[in-house]
C-alpha cells in the first residue's frame, strides 16, 4: 500500500469562489489556511455571475426592512426572517469589505469617490444592486484572487476534488480533515485540519441544461450527507430564465438587469406575454418568469422565447452590458436591433446543508458557506443578487466564530491513510460518462420546471440503479475525478427527489401538478442521514 502525502493547516476550506477565497482572507491574519480549487482558482460559478450584489446603500430612499420584506416575498414564505434579516443588516459592511479589497463597483460618473450606480432586479422593489457592469462576479471573484494571492498563510491546491471528510473515530461530531484527490498525480492526498469550510458551490449539473460551469457537481453537499450532516430544501433548485439560446453559445446567461432596465421577454412576432402570468410583469421572480416560458414555449411548440432591450439607446446598451452585447454578437445577435433568444437552464441551489448564522453544520468544526449551504435565506426561490451577498456575510460570520475556538481546537488524533489495496484501475471509463449522461437527463425530464409524482417515482428508481452500479464501481475501481463527481452527483439527485416527494405543495421553485396550490403553513423539508437509514 502507498502511504498518501499528508499536508496540514488551520483551515482547510474546499472550493475557491466568493463564499471560500472571502473566509480565506477574513482568516488568514490569524491561521494557515489552505484553499482546494476544483479547477484554476479563477473558475467557478463565482465569475459567471453577471447581475451583481443586493444591499441598501441608498437609505434615503430604500432600507433594511425593504430589502427583507422583498426577500420574504420572493422566498414564497418559506424563509427564515431571522437568517433574511441578518443577512440584509449586515449587507452593506460585507459590501465595503469588499470594497476594501479594491472592489470595482460601477459609479454615477467616473469619479472614484461618487455615488455607486445602482441597478434593480425581479422581485426588488429599489434600486439597490451594486454591479460591475454586466460582469459582477468576475469583478469579485478577479478582486478575491488578486487578494489572496498576495497573503503567505493562504495556500492554494489547485487541480485537486475532495472525496470525503474524515470523522473521528473517537468523536463521530469531529472531523479531523479531508481525503483529497490530486487530479494531477491522479493519487489521493490527505489533508489534517482543526476546521473545514465547504464552500464548493451548487450542484445544477445534476441537469442536462444548466447555466453552472463543469464543476458544480454537489460535491459539498454529498460530503456533507455522507458525513452525517442534515440537508434542506433540495427539491428547490431556481431556473433561471434566460439562457441564451443559440447552438454555439454554450450556457451564457443573459442577466436579469436587462429586464431591470426595461427589457420584454416576447413571442417570436415581439408579442409580450409576462403580465399574463404576474402583475409585476417582466420583473416578477425567477420562479415565475420560468415557468411562463416554459409554459409558453411547451404551448406554442417553440424552441425558445425572446428578450427584447431594443427600446434603450444603442450607447446605453453597450455600456451598461458589454459583455451580454459582445457575446450575443460573436454568435451573430445584435441586441440593438434584435431581441435575444432565450430558454431557462438550471442555474442555483436553493437547498444545503443546515447551517446556523455562524455557517456551523452538524458537525463541531466544520462549516458551509455559499451555494452549498442551506442558511433559510432563500426559502422557496431565491431573490436576484442575495446569491453574492450570502457568500461574503455568512463568510465573515463563520470566519469570526472559528476565530474565538482556533486556539482551542484538537488536532492530536492521527489519520488512518487511504487504502487502495484492494482496488485496480478501471479499464472501462465508458460506463462513467454513460451513467453520468442517463442521470443528467432523467433529472431533467423528471425532476424539471414541472413535476409530478410519477415523474419522480420514475426518476427516483433510475437514481437507485445508477447509485448501486456507481457504488460496485468506487469500490473496485482507483478514484478518478469523473467518478467522484458522478458519485456526487447521484447522492445529490436523490437528495432532490427525496425533498420534492415529502413537498404535497406547489411553492416558489417547486411546482407539482398533482399538488397545485400552496399549504397554509410554510415548512423546510429537513433530511437527516440517521432518519433515512433507521
Amino acid at each position: 500500500m502507498i502511504l498518501s502525502i499528508q499536508h496540514a493547516c488551520d483551515v482547510l476550506i474546499v472550493g475557491s469562489g466568493a463564499a471560500g477565497l472571502s473566509v480565506a482572507l477574513s482568516l488568514a491574519d490569524h491561521s494557515q489556511v489552505i484553499v482546494l480549487s476544483k479547477s484554476n482558482i479563477k473558475e467557478g460559478s463565482t465569475r459567471y455571475a453577471q447581475g451583481g450584489i443586493a444591499a441598501v446603500f441608498d437609505e434615503e430612499n430604500d432600507s433594511v426592512d425593504s430589502h427583507v420584506q422583498d426577500t420574504l416575498i420572493a422566498g414564497a414564505g418559506l424563509c427564515d426572517e431571522d437568517a433574511v434579516r441578518f443577512t440584509a443588516s449586515n449587507a452593506a459592511d460585507a459590501m465595503k469589505w469588499l470594497i476594501d479589497f479594491g472592489m470595482p463597483f460601477d459609479r454615477l460618473d467616473d469619479k472614484s469617490d461618487g455615488e455607486y450606480h445602482l441597478t434593480r432586479e425581479g422581485g426588488h422593489s429599489h434600486r439597490r444592486i451594486l454591479h460591475a457592469a454586466d460582469a459582477t462576479g468576475e469583478a469579485v471573484q478577479v478582486t478575491l484572487v488578486d487578494a489572496v494571492l498576495q497573503h503567505p498563510n493562504i495556500h492554494i491546491f489547485e487541480d485537486y476534488n475532495a472525496i470525503d471528510l474524515i470523522k473521528s473515530q473517537h468523536n463521530p461530531e469531529h472531523a479531523l480533515g479531508a481525503y483529497v484527490y490530486n487530479c494531477q498525480t491522479k493519487r489521493v492526498e490527505v489533508i489534517k485540519s482543526r476546521f473545514v469550510i465547504l464552500a464548493t458551490g451548487g450542484a445544477s449539473k445534476v441537469y442536462q441544461y444548466t447555466s453552472n460551469p463543469d464543476v458544480s457537481s454537489g460535491d459539498g453537499i454529498a460530503m456533507a450527507w455522507r458525513a452525517g450532516c442534515s440537508i434542506a430544501n433540495m427539491e428547490f433548485n431556481q431556473f433561471h430564465p434566460t439562457c441564451l439560446f443559440h447552438p454555439d453559445a454554450g450556457t451564457f446567461l443573459i442577466s436579469e438587469a436587462l429586464r431591470g432596465e426595461g427589457a420584454k421577454l416576447v413571442h417570436a412576432d415581439g408579442t409580450p406575454f409576462m403580465h399574463q402570468f404576474d402583475e409585476r410583469g417582466d420583473l416578477a421572480p425567477r420562479d415565475i418568469v420560468a415557468r411562463a416560458i416554459d409554459f409558453e414555449m411547451k404551448r406554442l411548440g417553440q424552441d425558445c422565447m425572446y428578450l427584447d432591450i431594443t427600446h434603450q439607446s444603442n450607447d446605453f446598451i453597450i455600456k451598461h452590458f458589454p459583455n451580454i452585447y459582445r457575446k450575443c454578437r460573436s454568435v451573430g445577435i445584435d441586441i440593438t436591433r434584435q431581441p435575444i433568444p432565450v430558454v431557462p437552464a438550471a442555474h442555483y441551489s436553493c437547498g444545503g446543508v443546515v447551517t446556523d448564522k455562524h455557517a456551523k453544520t452538524d458537525l463541531d468544526n466544520v462549516y458551509a458557506v455559499g451555494e452549498v449551504a442551506y442558511t433559510g435565506l432563500h426559502g422557496a426561490n431565491r431573490m436576484a443578487s442575495n446569491s453574492l451577498l450570502e457568500c461574503i456575510v455568512f463568510a465573515r460570520a463563520a470566519a469570526q466564530h472559528i476565530q474565538s475556538k482556533l486556539n482551542s481546537a484538537d488536532y492530536s488524533e492521527v489519520i488512518p491513510a487511504w487504502d487502495e489495496s484492494r482496488v485496480t484501475d478501471s479499464d472501462e471509463e465508458v460506463i462513467i460518462q454513460h451513467n453520468w449522461h442517463e442521470l443528467r437527463l432523467s433529472m431533467w425530464d423528471y425532476v424539471g420546471i414541472v413535476r409530478t409524482d410519477k415523474r419522480l417515482q420514475r426518476a427516483l428508481r433510475r437514481i437507485e440503479l445508477l447509485q448501486q452500479e456507481i457504488h460496485d464501481y468506487y469500490s473496485n475501481f482507483r478514484v478518478s475525478n469523473n467518478l467522484l463527481e458522478l458519485r456526487n452527483l447521484v447522492t445529490v439527485a436523490q437528495l432532490i427527489v427525496l425533498c420534492a416527494m415529502r413537498r404535497k405543495e406547489s411553492r416558489g421553485l417547486h411546482y407539482n401538478l398533482d399538488y397545485p396550490d400552496m399549504l397554509p403553513e410554510a415548512k423546510p423539508t429537513v433530511l437527516n442521514p440517521n432518519d433515512l437509514n433507521s
